[in-house]
């Protein structure tokens, strides 16, 4: 099994999720996170003042799924997300031990499959 967790730009959520439902993503896990890369954050004025902002909003996906399925989802995201300014972000691939369903008991594919 494998965790593919991705953080990517707000604006950029609706057509990763299209995204990975066409991948054969059964299922995921979204989150609102706030983090800087190269970019260390941005200055902008509110009502004549400037102030910067050191954590930018951003999305972090998360998405358990079968080896087989890494390269075909991780293409997936990083098309979707892709606007070619910075900031983009970035995504990660993890091994999983294991996976369990709560309410079956369920291990490893059957318990991500849906």
């Amino acid at each position: 099994m494998k965790l593919v967790t991705a953080i990517i730009k707000p604006s950029r959520l609706d057509p990763v999720l299209d995204a990975l439902k066409d991948a054969g993503v059964a299922g995921m896990t979204v989150s609102e996170v706030r983090g800087f890369g190269r970019q260390r954050g941005k200055t902008e004025v509110y009502r004549g003042a400037e102030y910067e902002v050191k954590l930018l909003p951003k999305v972090k996906v998360e998405v358990a799924i079968a080896p087989a399925l890494v390269e075909r989802v991780c293409a997936a995201i990083q098309e979707a997300a892709h606007t070619g300014k910075i900031g983009d972000g970035k995504i990660w691939v993890h091994d999983l031990n294991d996976v369990i369903r709560i309410r079956t008991g369920e291990h490893g594919q059957q318990a991500v499959e849906g």
